[in-house]
């Protein structure tokens, strides 16, 4: 099903999308498996195949412990036992596979980029969310697309699966995440511009806290959305004609963009704390390596804000 809609591709999209997948492939594999920490698992967590480096519920062995009173006596490894003068009781090492879900915005704004040397921000989200799903598929976590029809999976089937979902966002115009329907602990990355309405970015993400979702923003940015480099007469196109603008002498307005822009991205930031979520910025000039391996320390545990 999957080859079949990655087919249906014209050759023009085909070879734009076989970049960020190539890259991410790439990228991914200059890292270990990456283990997100369970911090918030219910009654009703899937069992995976990667430890947690505790006791518990699982296949893969642990240690070897002495033997105590309230231990049944099937719990006894008798093999190990006859090697001394005690009991022991052979544990297991706890296992538990973490629900992990992606939006990559991929509205008309994502497909912005500055310099032929730069992608766009759209491609480089989909290298970033392509080479942390092949980590956390190789770690045996699931992995889903919001707003797809498909549930999250495991294995090579969930990274066909965002693959291509991931490969036919760009012709969507949706630029804020669909509500998440599933009411139970999970991770969420979403990867954006972050550039629309700070009410509008809020109730998303209130709606999908609620939902019981941790949240994961990367704010991806073009460098002269942030630096604002123009100079002399410049013409800036909207999504319509009506948002169009043309300055006489960009320079002066530098100063006063470079606030403004810097004030919003603060502001997604500060409602990312309130809700305990991690907010990370990427620009698109510096190599996505930097940003795959601090995303990899925020969901393997490391909390914290930071830009790279």
């Amino acid at each position: 099903m999957a080859d079949t809609a990655y087919q249906s591709l014209d050759s023009h999209q085909a070879e734009r999308w076989n970049r960020p997948r190539e890259e991410a492939e790439k990228l991914a594999s200059a890292l270990p498996p990456l283990l997100v920490e369970a911090e918030r698992l219910t009654s009703g967590v899937w069992l995976g195949v990667h430890g947690r480096r505790k006791a518990g519920m699982g296949e893969t062995f642990w240690q070897f412990r002495r033997y105590r009173a309230e231990d049944p006596s099937t719990v006894i490894d008798w093999r190990q036992s006859a090697k001394s003068q005690h009991l022991y009781v052979r544990e297991r090492e706890w296992e538990a596979a973490e629900t992990v879900w992606f939006w990559r915005d991929g509205s008309l704004g994502m497909r912005y980029a500055s310099h032929r040397n730069v992608p766009e921000k759209w491609e480089r989200a989909t290298v970033l969310a392509l080479a942390l799903g092949s980590l956390l598929v190789r770690g045996g976590e699931r992995i889903g697309v919001l707003g797809a029809s498909m549930r999250p999976a495991a294995g090579r089937i969930a990274m066909r699966r965002l693959a291509h979902q991931l490969a036919e966002l760009p012709l969507s115009d949706a630029d804020l995440p669909p509500e998440l329907i599933i009411k139970r602990h999970c991770e969420m990355v979403w990867l954006s511009d972050f550039l629309q309405p700070l009410d509008e970015i809020e109730a998303h993400m209130k709606a999908l806290a609620y939902s019981g979702a941790h949240g994961y923003l990367v704010q991806i940015i073009d460098p002269a959305e942030e630096d604002f480099p123009f100079t002399g007469r410049a013409r800036f196109e909207a999504h319509t004609v009506r948002d169009t603008t043309i300055l006489g002498r960009a320079e002066m307005v530098r100063s006063s963009y470079r606030q403004r822009y810097d004030a919003h991205a603060e502001a997604v930031k500060e409602l990312a704390r309130r809700l305990g979520w991690v907010f990370l910025r990427h620009r698109t000039d510096r190599p996505p390596g930097a940003a795959l391996i601090a995303l990899y320390g925020a969901l393997g545990g490391a909390r914290g804000q930071r830009g790279f």
